[in-house]
């Protein structure tokens, strides 16, 4: 048995023989996603979904069809460049209208090394930063100083999402960043996953290795 587990190890990625998890990409094609709002783009590179665009009007994403509650989701990412912003929407919302604005909780992907707040929460289009909070100079600093040495500018950064009720809890590269509960009114129990182009003069970026345990409420 230890044998058949260790030539398995060394053919299958280890996120393959996570047990519970479901791949929400299939490596291949955009299936079961759709782009809205702004005018980046997205495509299926190597296994990867990269997101990217020159001159972008507004901020785009692609989300998924299907919505989910309380998970466990966990992904890598990788800026090809520092030359924009971006995030993966978690239990994110669509106001009304065929292409009506995305909103919700963003896992941040942040593109500036001086400040460094990838894995925080900012809650797009509706509050702002979650965690850290920018009125706690303490906390900001810290999270910061946390983000300069776990981040990997060039290269896979493995990412991990857990929402459990109003409990919201992220990993950067195996170090917890955020455990935030959220009582404020807009509270979302449930919504879809969306991957970030952000607006401005150009955004590189690729995800790859998405895949979901999903908890019981």
């Amino acid at each position: 048995m230890k044998t058949i587990l260790l030539s398995l190890a060394l053919i299958v990625p280890a996120f393959a023989l996570e047990e519970g998890f479901t791949p929400i990409f299939n490596g291949k094609d955009l299936s079961g996603w759709k782009k809205v709002n702004g005018t980046g783009e997205y495509k299926v590179e190597d296994g990867c979904i990269v997101g990217f665009g020159k001159n972008i009007k507004g901020n785009t994403f692609l989300i998924t069809e299907k919505t989910y509650g309380d998970f466990d989701f966990r992904f890598e990412m990788k800026m090809d460049d520092l030359s924009g912003n971006s995030g993966m929407m978690f239990r994110a919302e669509q106001k009304p209208g065929e292409n009506g604005r995305v909103f919700g909780y963003q896992c941040e992907h942040g593109n500036r090394p001086e400040r460094a707040w990838t894995a925080g929460i900012f809650d797009e289009a509706r509050r702002g930063w979650l965690f850290p909070n920018k009125g706690n100079k303490e906390q900001c600093a810290a999270f910061t100083e946390q983000g300069k040495k776990l981040i990997k500018w060039d290269d896979w950064n493995d990412i991990r999402i857990l929402c459990e009720g109003k409990r919201i809890q992220i990993w950067l590269n195996g170090e917890q960043r955020v455990d935030f509960t959220d009582e404020g009114k807009e509270f979302t129990p449930e919504g879809f996953f969306g991957l970030q182009v952000h607006g401005g003069k150009s955004c590189n970026v690729r995800w790859r290795n998405l895949r979901i345990k999903e908890l019981d409420s």
